[in-house]
């Protein structure tokens, strides 16, 4: 198995204070656009380009083509993004993001099981929000198989998570379950959210999986 392939089985740029160029403030514009404006703009873009990255591939589709469905020109769409790979680091520092503030409000919490459990809850949020992330991802291994920093935010934040899940005396045999416990969230709502019709049922048997993994015979929690 290789680096995102790994990485999925365990998706930011700060907006630009610039003014935005005026194909993208839209005719008789006179003000710069707001940060939520700018940040609605940036997430649209990575939105567009993950549907196009999936559809053709990511080395089938061109900036100009995500300017075109998104109706701007490529010029305004290098405001946001100057290539395609910047796009994608978005998306892994987006993640990052994502997973730095659970893990320090892990850290903040004693190690218990309703620390874990909420520890569980939450990723179970992340996973869901970026699951055609990582599906695109997977799809495009190979083109992407360079990002060297993008692959390494991947694979090493799950494992930064699960140290936390697990606490600092764990055993190897408590850390190695609450590696397989993240892993087994991502896995099972990839291959299971688009077979199901309730996606909050499905939400909560993960997660209860999860927790069997994570606490089978834990006793004695705080």
């Amino acid at each position: 198995m290789n680096d995102i392939a790994e990485a999925t089985v365990a998706s930011g740029l700060s907006s630009r204070a610039d003014t935005a160029p005026a194909e993208e403030q839209g005719a008789g514009a006179t003000h710069a656009p707001d940060a939520r404006s700018r940040t609605d703009t940036r997430a649209r873009i990575q939105q567009i380009a993950v549907e196009l990255f999936s559809e053709h591939g990511y080395e089938g589709t061109s900036l100009r083509e995500i300017a075109e469905h998104l109706g701007v020109t490529k010029a305004a769409l290098y405001y946001h993004f100057k290539s395609k790979e910047d796009i994608i680091l978005s998306l892994v520092e987006d993640y990052q993001a994502q997973m730095d503030a659970l893990i320090g409000w892990a850290k903040e919490h004693p190690g218990n099981a309703g620390t874990r459990r909420e520890i569980l809850n939450r990723y179970m949020h992340i996973v869901a929000e970026r699951s055609q992330v990582f599906r695109m991802l997977h799809q495009n291994q190979a083109a992407l198989n360079t990002m060297a920093s993008a692959l390494r935010t991947l694979k090493n934040a799950p494992l930064q998570l699960a140290d936390q899940l697990a606490g600092p005396d764990a055993t190897m045999r408590e850390r190695a379950r609450a590696m397989m416990a993240l892993g087994s969230m991502s896995v099972g709502w990839m291959f299971l959210a688009d077979q199901v019709t309730d996606r909050e049922e499905l939400s909560a048997i993960v997660i209860n999986i999860a927790g069997e993994l994570v606490d089978p015979l834990r006793e004695n929690d705080g």
